[in-house]
């Protein structure tokens, strides 16, 4: 198993950056496709942005293409969502997933608590 911890949301005008960390422990996060999703009040859940566990190929979703990057540290078992550009349309309870599977689009068996991202305009 594996345990996520988010870190790196809060308030910012819009316009501006934040940089989402998800430390994870229990087993390497190199074992593990990961992924950041959000949610927003009265909105389902998305997925934001994916790596892969092997090449580290990357997917986006459409909102936030060309704006949000998502990277992976595995020495420091670290996955990140640097976020620029932020709309107010961003605001949402960020999560960090992973799941032992190759395709970025599968379902995630581990979640971390969230972090909120607070995006004013």
């Amino acid at each position: 198993q594996v345990q996520l911890v988010e870190s790196g949301g809060g308030l910012v005008q819009a316009g501006g950056s934040l940089r989402l960390s998800c430390v994870a422990s229990g087993r390497t996060s190199s074992r593990y496709t990961m992924g950041w999703f959000r949610q927003a009040p009265g909105k389902e859940r998305e997925l934001v942005a994916g790596i892969s566990r092997n090449i580290g190929s990357t997917s986006y979703a459409d909102s936030v293409k060309g704006r949000f990057t998502i990277s992976r540290d595995n020495a420091k078992n670290t996955v990140y969502l640097q976020m620029n550009s932020l709309k107010p349309e961003d605001t949402a309870i960020y999560y960090c997933a992973a799941q032992s599977g190759l395709r970025i689009a599968s379902s995630y068996d581990y979640w971390g608590q969230g972090t909120q991202v607070t995006v004013s305009s």
